[in-house]
């Protein structure tokens, strides 16, 4: 069985925000650390929905979700880098999250592209 990059990018990428709200926690950051958990974690939750999806437009519908969940995890990973909130680097994650939104976003047009060409 051929491996699926983004939902192993997107578990990996879970684990990292749910060491990073750990560390948040510790430094006593409650309120960003916890919405960062949560739509950091819901990204590989929506694709791994998306994989097992019952039809092409439910696939896009679920990595739609996705999307959203990344780019509302880089809003929180950004004000956690510019606010003086915590020393904590979030560099890594910021690189990471910007290469799931490029992937998910191709994902989301090649399969846009798809369910167009099987209506003609």
């Amino acid at each position: 069985m051929k491996e699926n990059v983004i939902a192993i990018k997107t578990f990996d990428f879970a684990l990292q925000v749910i060491n990073l709200y750990k560390q948040l926690k510790n430094e006593n950051e409650f309120i960003i650390s916890k919405q960062l958990l949560r739509c950091g974690t819901s990204i590989g939750a929506n694709v791994e929905e998306g994989i097992a999806a019952q039809s092409r437009r439910d696939f896009i519908s679920k990595m739609a979700i996705a999307s959203k969940e990344a780019r509302e995890t880089k809003y929180w990973l950004r004000l956690l880098d510019k606010s003086d909130i915590t020393n904590i680097s979030v560099a890594q994650q910021l690189s990471d999250i910007d290469h799931i939104i490029n992937i998910i976003t191709k994902i989301i047009k090649t399969s846009q592209e798809s369910v167009t060409a099987n209506r003609i």
